[in-house]
């Protein structure tokens, strides 16, 4: 017996109400950080608290997504899924957490990169087979075939020609859903597994799944691995989940990567493994520069090791006369560090930040809203005045915080900002997984570095080459996703892409642009085009 994601006081388990007047951080007419769409975390474990070992899971894990949160909870004979809108801790008390009981868990926090933010798209998602078990899954990434899976899903019944709307019980709008539903469809006269191995290869794009039925815990990875996954040992379990960081705080030990192409089952059988599709790994190097933490390890090598490094090849590459060396804090600190080590600069903490300004449910008014910056970063005024400065980001995305930080720093007293990047321009949309999808929002799509300069208000600025990224990192540049930076996308873009590309679809109204509009590209692929990220302002 499998029960969906409680939607109504009847259902197994009571959700919270979503908090009136959700709405951007405080602060939002900063530049919001580069996001990610989703951490993921399963664990197989018999006689465990499954659910709590979930939750402290995803808690190291909401970095990468703090829009929604869920757990899945399976124990033999039904599956039960609790989810809200909020931060894990806000999702979850401890009275739920005592509720979920099963041997198995699946649960993911998000961040958007397909679907708006509404409660029907927090995940795990849930589907039911032809024969009456349940799915639930968790997807950390984004599919660029979405458009041609709906159609398919479409054609086979399961997705609606014209869904009616329905403001009790809107529908999915996820890429994630519309797998769920897929994989449930192939299972009508074959096991979980081998549906899994049927669907998997027909999937393109960036995925790293856990998911599960009544009995077994699955983990698969797209054939390029471009979002992480990795598998651990408990002492009478299994974990998987997106960073090594997260196995860490369970008390999980580290076995290996799950493999590109790969898919994982763990049962009470044991674990087993079998490939979809040959790997062909182009992981993504911005996890390398700002998403995972840096306590995770990557391909065996510490994230803070490579950002050190990085920071490192930038003093060698882009140095300058300077008295002190500060990061933007926190994702700024290794690299800053590794350029005070190079350079011989003195390295210093000019900037404390409030590490409570984030995601938050209470709607900023306008003069909260003016406080921009100041609300996340205060400088510490003795420390950088009268001082030549050299401030060390991770990345420019759309530069009105480095803009705003300049000025901060300039009438804090510093007489030069010196402004240095971990990372190479940002100049592409990611279609992968990140949440900058048109070249609109990117300030180096169409400028050259001076005229960033200039835009900021700084006294320098320079770059790290990829070159020199992509060394730092100790993989092979054959292994490694830079299109963000170079534009040289691994898997094809096709047609029709996009956050809200389902939502468009679900009302008749795909929204494509001409991949020649620089509101969105070009991508470098001329003869395709790209459907705008503002695509649902044209569907409502």
């Amino acid at each position: 017996m499998a029960y969906p994601a409680a939607t109504s006081p009847s259902d197994p388990v009571p959700t919270h109400p979503s908090p009136p007047g959700a709405g951007p951080a405080a602060g939002a007419g900063v530049d919001p950080e580069p996001r990610e769409e989703c951490g993921v975390f399963g664990v197989w474990a018999p006689g465990e608290e499954v659910a709590k070992l979930t939750y402290y899971g995803l808690y190291a894990l909401q970095h990468r997504g703090q829009e929604g949160a869920g757990i899945a909870v399976a124990d033999g004979s039904q599956i039960v899924v609790f989810k809200d809108l909020g931060l894990v801790s806000q999702v979850f008390d401890e009275q739920t957490l005592s509720s979920l009981r099963g041997d198995i868990a699946v649960g993911h926090c998000r961040y958007s990169t397909t679907g708006s933010v509404t409660w029907e798209n927090c995940s795990p998602t849930f589907a039911t087979t032809d024969v009456g078990s349940g799915i639930a899954m968790a997807h950390n990434g984004n599919l660029v075939n979405t458009v041609e899976l709906a159609r398919r899903a479409r054609e086979s019944g399961l997705l609606p020609s014209a869904p009616a709307h329905r403001p009790d019980r809107p529908n999915s709008t996820t890429d994630s859903d519309l797998i769920s539903r897929l994989l449930a469809s192939e299972c009508s006269d074959r096991s979980l597994e081998d549906a899994a191995l049927r669907l998997l290869p027909t999937l393109s794009g960036a995925f790293s799944l856990v998911f599960c039925d009544e009995h077994t815990l699955y983990a698969a990875r797209d054939p390029q691995g471009m979002r992480p996954l990795v598998l651990g040992r408990l002492e009478r379990g299994w974990v998987v989940a997106s960073e090594t960081a997260a196995l860490d705080i369970v008390g999980a030990s580290f076995v290996r990567e799950v493999e590109p192409g790969e898919l994982i089952a763990i049962d009470a059988d044991g674990i087993r493994s079998e490939h979809f599709a040959a790997p062909d790994p182009k992981g993504c190097v911005f996890e390398y520069v700002y998403l995972a933490r840096p306590d995770t390890s990557i391909a065996g090598r510490s994230v803070y090791a490579t950002r050190v490094d990085i920071g490192r090849r930038l003093a060698l590459e882009m140095p300058v006369d300077a008295d002190l060396v500060i990061p933007t804090p926190e994702s700024g600190t290794p690299a800053a560090i590794g350029y005070a080590e190079q350079s011989g600069i003195p390295y210093g903490q000019g900037l404390v930040k409030n590490s409570y300004v984030g995601r938050t449910f209470i709607q900023p008014s306008q003069t909260i809203r003016q406080l921009g910056i100041r609300l996340k970063l205060n400088p510490l005024r003795d420390v950088i005045r009268g001082k030549r400065l050299i401030v060390v980001d991770d990345s420019i995305v759309r530069g009105n915080t480095q803009r705003a930080l300049v000025r901060m720093l300039r009438e804090a007293g510093a007489v030069e900002v010196h402004v240095r990047i971990a990372s190479p321009p940002v100049r592409w949309p990611c279609f992968y997984g990140i949440d900058f999808g048109t070249r609109a929002e990117l300030i180096a799509a169409n400028s050259e570095v001076d005229d960033i300069r200039r835009s900021i208000g700084a006294d320098s600025l320079g770059y790290l080459s990829v070159a020199a990224m992509v060394a730092a990192t100790e993989q092979p540049a054959k292994r490694l996703c830079t299109a963000c930076f170079t534009g040289q996308y691994p898997v094809p873009i096709p047609d029709q892409v996009g956050k809200h590309v389902l939502e468009g679809l679900g009302r008749g109204v795909v929204g494509l642009v001409d991949a020649d509009d620089d509101s969105v590209g070009p991508v470098p692929n001329p003869e395709k085009t790209v459907a705008q990220s503002g695509v649902s302002e044209l569907t409502r």
